[in-house]
């Protein structure tokens, strides 16, 4: 089975060939952004582990997976925000390019799980830590979001997680 990355570039060679103009800069951004952490992540390694033969170098600094979704949840993000800048802007053209994009991109991402999944988890969370108050928003996040990684957008999770504790804040008093 191939990677994400590999299914990245196969899809880049696609559109290149067929001329999708918009996929093909949006596939092309994507695999520069992902080349780009490769060689950060290569030039920390190559500083921690001196001793490294350059084949060693090189399979260490390769992306894995939950690390390949990440950059890509991340340039959805750009472009959601881009888009909703360009709306209060009006320029609803360049709004519509950016939520093209992040269409593109999100076809790379693993199913998103309904907000009614995301309640579920975050409420065993909550029960299971025993939090009540809006402070403790951030150890929630901190315990959810690595089992919801590539599978909801924070913000998303973030509005879930404010709600329950609200709730659960009005439900104690």
């Amino acid at each position: 089975m191939a990677t994400l990355k590999q299914k990245i570039q196969q899809d880049l060679t696609t559109a290149l060939r067929e001329k999708k103009e918009l996929e093909l800069s949006v596939l092309r951004m994507l695999n520069a952004a992902i080349i780009n952490k490769e060689k950060e992540k290569r030039y920390k390694t190559s500083k921690i582990k001196t001793e490294l033969t350059e084949e060693e170098l090189e399979k260490e600094s390769g992306l894995l997976e939950d690390e390949v979704l990440e950059i890509i949840s991340s340039e959805i993000k750009k472009r959601k925000e881009a888009a909703l800048l360009f709306e209060k802007g009006k320029r609803m053209d360049l709004a519509e390019k950016e939520k093209e994009e992040a269409k593109i991109l999100e076809k790379y991402l693993p199913e998103q799980l309904s907000e009614e999944e995301i309640k579920k988890l975050a409420r065993e969370i909550i029960e299971k830590m025993g939090v009540k108050e809006m402070k403790d928003v951030g150890k929630v996040m901190a315990e959810l979001m690595p089992k919801l990684k590539g599978r909801a957008d924070g913000s998303l999770v973030s509005k879930i997680v404010k709600e329950l504790l609200v709730s659960e804040k009005q439900y104690i008093e």
